[in-house]
């Protein structure tokens, strides 16, 4: 009988980036005490996280290195677009606490889907932002202990669905800060304009689990 797709998974780990002739690079981990739980077969985590782990029993400890295309693909240098400052202003005043070099917001597009973007300079006239994943392009190392692994229950299941049903306001995982554009914004051209703005100022991820 075939494995059934939704399974639970509890799972302690470490995330570290690896590149040739260089140390490893620790880029998240979990406690114990508060692991990263899901259930497969939802895109919570990447195909190749869930199906490394899928098949091993409660209790196992792993340790396995993913490529950048079964990881968050390769980097893009079209994914740096540079914006006019105006982009980001509110009554006509920069908003100097969301926007600085490193921030993580979050854009809508003109069609309302919502992405992450990293800001990486910000000049007099225009702000850079880079919407490729913080590790695209890099191989990526796991390694940790596979807490739990059982059939999710429809319990578990529904809590799932519910928890992607409440990111879908735009909540971003992982991000000091969140930031929305909302409006006429098309990410894919470099002159943007946006009407409406919102924030959304937190610390740390959102309820949103982990960016695998």
């Amino acid at each position: 009988m075939d494995k059934p797709q939704n399974r639970f998974l509890s799972v302690h780990y470490q995330l570290y980036t690896v590149a040739e002739g260089e140390e490893k690079q620790l880029e998240e981990q979990t406690s114990r005490e508060h692991p990263f739980e899901l259930v497969s077969g939802f895109g919570i985590a990447l195909d190749s996280f869930e199906r490394n782990l899928i098949d091993l029993p409660s209790g196992t400890p792993f340790d396995f290195t993913v490529s950048a295309e079964e990881g968050f693909g390769p980097y893009d240098p079209e994914g740096v677009h540079k914006l006019s400052r105006d982009v980001f202003s509110i009554n006509g005043h920069f908003d100097h606490d969301n926007i600085f070099p490193g921030a993580v917001i979050t854009l809508v597009d003109e069609e309302e889907h919502r992405f992450m973007a990293r800001v990486t300079k910000v000049e007099d006239d225009s702000v850079t932002i880079d919407t490729n994943h913080p590790l695209a392009g890099k191989t990526l190392n796991f390694t940790g202990l596979l807490l739990d692994n059982h059939e999710a229950t429809l319990e578990e299941i529904k809590n799932q669905l519910n928890q992607l049903g409440a990111n879908e306001s735009g909540c971003a995982c992982g991000c000091g800060h969140h930031h929305e554009h909302m409006g006429e914004c098309n990410p894919q051209h470099d002159n943007c304009g946006c009407g409406h703005h919102e924030h959304h100022n937190g610390e740390g991820g959102c309820g949103c689990g982990h960016c695998h």
